[in-house]
């Protein structure tokens, strides 16, 4: 003989959970067991009915009394379906728990599960145009003092002839026979009955006598247009830029949505970016670094002459203040870092090779310390060995 389950376990509760602990446990497991959620999954199918039926009873007082006092056998025999009495289905719990149909003229599920559109869809039909992305690339020193830039977009605009409605002019529409004018038809699915929007009226809950001309009846053309848009100094790659109501125009009323500028910035050959601070490599030559001496830089406002003091070490950094990116959100600037790169000759003359063999005989420690510091720390390492 099988035990039954216990009705607190199957809701992951207490014996003492309150009326909300219960509906905040049996709605996060229902929709993790739903079975449009679980296709084709027998055993999911199976766990969404054993929710409903546990906090059927569970959440029902008196019910609930009779099960602390006699467990499942108080409702054998007198509960349709197992149901404890009432004849309920798990459809009818899940809905009286989440509200029926959501209120958007789908299922209950587009709430939780993203089914829905992401434009904005009314009883009467009317639909806001979808949102559109554009892609533009811009030179770095654009990013740098902002530009404004032409683009030219394909898009769905309001038929400006019957102003998004779809119907000629002047022409009369007729109640959906199919929906009753309703917008909506209920669908069986499963478990559920869900309502959709009409597929003969498109939502609308109207048909259209004479269709537009122009739009032939779907209240939008295909244009095309040109937009000239300003981009503010700082911005970066993956910079998003909105340009309000120039996405595809709404229809039946709806509103147009928005262009999104997705922006991205082309490297230079002499910056690299790191927020709001630039670096740049400098090469300058060996005698320079040994003997110290001036070094023009550019800069993203002009030049800039840099003093280095003799003996400046290869990848040292030094800071310009102010000289990078300017702040998206207003209020200065970043820094610039400029790092020294000591360059080697690649190739001697005879007469040069002379006098830098004539340079290094006269070389000591006190020349180069860090030298000496690792050939001693070497050295100790190698006698520890």
């Amino acid at each position: 003989m099988t035990m039954a389950k216990d009705y607190y376990e199957i809701l992951g509760v207490s014996k003492t959970a309150s009326a909300e602990e219960l509906k905040k446990a049996y709605r996060k497991l229902a929709i993790q067991y739903h079975p449009d959620r679980n296709p084709g999954n027998k055993e999911a199918e199976d766990k969404f009915k054993e929710l409903a039926q546990a906090y059927e009873v569970l959440s029902n007082p008196e019910k609930r009394a009779r099960y602390d006092q006699f467990g499942p056998d108080a409702f054998n025999g007198a509960a349709g379906g197992g149901f404890g009495g009432g004849g309920f289905s798990a459809e009818d719990i899940f809905s009286q728990v989440f509200g029926g149909g959501g209120g958007r003229g789908g299922s209950i599920f587009e709430e939780f599960f993203g089914g829905g559109s992401s434009r904005r869809r009314s009883p009467s039909g009317a639909r806001d145009g979808n949102d559109l992305r554009y892609d533009l690339e811009i030179d770095f020193i654009d990013a740098v003092f902002g530009v404004d830039k032409e683009i030219r977009i394909a898009k769905m605009n309001t038929c400006d002839t019957c102003k998004g409605s779809g119907a000629e002019p002047g022409s009369s529409k007729t109640t959906c026979t199919q929906c009753q004018g309703r917008g909506q038809v209920v669908m069986q699915q499963g478990f559920f009955s869900v309502a959709q929007e009409c597929p003969r009226c498109h939502g609308t809950g109207q048909i259209i006598q004479k269709p537009c001309k122009k739009c032939y009846g779907n209240g939008q053309v295909k244009i095309e247009k040109t937009l000239k848009v300003h981009i503010p100094p700082g911005v970066d790659t993956n910079s998003r830029l909105r340009v309000s109501g120039e996405g595809e125009g709404g229809v039946r009323g709806g509103s147009s949505g928005d262009l999104y500028v997705v922006l991205h910035v082309r490297e230079h050959n002499l910056f690299k970016r790191q927020g709001n601070d630039i670096s740049c490599d400098v090469p300058i030559p060996f005698a320079t670094a040994a003997l110290g001496g001036t070094v023009d830089v550019p800069t993203v406002t002009g030049k800039a002459t840099l003093r280095l003091k003799a003996g400046t070490q290869n990848n040292t950094v030094l800071r310009l203040q102010g000289k990078g990116m300017p702040s998206i959100r207003g209020g200065g600037r970043g820094d610039m870092y400029v790092k020294i790169i000591t360059e080697v000759p690649v190739s001697l003359t005879s007469a040069q090779r002379t006098l830098l063999e004539k340079f290094a005989e006269n070389l000591s420690a006190q020349n180069n310390p860090k030298q000496r510091e690792f050939r001693n720390a070497a050295a100790q390492f190698l006698r520890d060995e």
